[in-house]
């Protein structure tokens, strides 16, 4: 999975990053990490590379993946830290590689892998009035999960490349036909990011804070979800919109 991750600029390294990084190119070649920082425990280090978290020793002989939690004062370390990563790793990819319905009074915006093709998805997408009413913007990244030699696949590269990509989701959703397209797309790089983040399955909702929302929810359940989570949000964790 970490193969398939974001290559990212590293800043200069200290003794330890070195071998860290070193450590993680001899395993997933191509992968760079974002952020080598000390953990809450002496002697292992968290590793951010894209919207993942994980931690290893200072030689970088160790690679632990999962989380990290602190017994005494009952907390998950790990998630508000791999949260932060999937925004961050959304903001990489930035909405202009996305297809966009935004509210016209946004309180609130999800980020959300789809699949043309399936079911919830188009269900999500047939009330998507709903959402735009409750003040929820809608971001949908491409998450085809035929895989690249798919209808799904070719459905999504065909809608990015539409004139108006917003009314040929619409139709797609709708299993209306769309004219078959191809040109520069992100399709690639949102199932990349998909995989990365631990998508298993469409729609995989993504809130402003990092949150995942595994499938379908009504968009009156969503913005209390959403509601509930900002005002239970930190300010630092805050999505970095671009």
């Amino acid at each position: 999975m970490l193969a398939a991750l974001l290559a990212v600029a590293v800043a200069p390294l200290r003794a330890d990053d070195k071998a860290i990084a070193d450590a993680l190119e001899k395993v997933f070649p191509g992968t760079k990490p974002e952020s080598i920082t000390p953990s809450e425990i002496p002697g292992l280090y968290e590793v951010v590379v894209g919207p993942t978290v994980f931690y290893m020793s200072g030689d970088g002989r160790y690679l632990i993946q999962g989380k990290m939690i602190d017994v005494e004062g009952h907390a998950d370390v790990s998630e508000p830290k791999q949260a932060a990563a999937r925004v961050a790793a959304l903001a990489k990819i930035g909405e202009s590689n996305m297809i966009v319905f935004a509210a016209k009074q946004p309180k609130y915006v999800v980020s959300i892998f789809t699949d043309i093709d399936c079911g919830y998805c188009r269900k999500l997408h047939s009330e998507i009035e709903q959402y735009l009413a409750e003040g929820i913007t809608v971001r949908y990244l491409f998450f085809p999960r035929a895989g690249r030699d798919s209808d799904s696949y070719r459905k999504a590269v065909s809608v990015w490349c539409a004139k108006d990509r917003n009314a040929a989701l619409t139709r797609a959703k709708r299993d209306e036909k769309v004219e078959s397209k191809e040109c520069d797309n992100p399709v690639d790089e949102h199932m990349s990011l998909g995989i990365a983040m631990g998508a298993n399955g469409t729609p995989m909702i993504v809130t402003e804070g990092g949150e995942i929302i595994p499938g379908y929810v009504n968009a009156k359940q969503l913005a209390k979800m959403l509601a509930y989570e900002k005002s239970n949000r930190k300010p630092d964790a805050k999505d970095k919109r671009s």
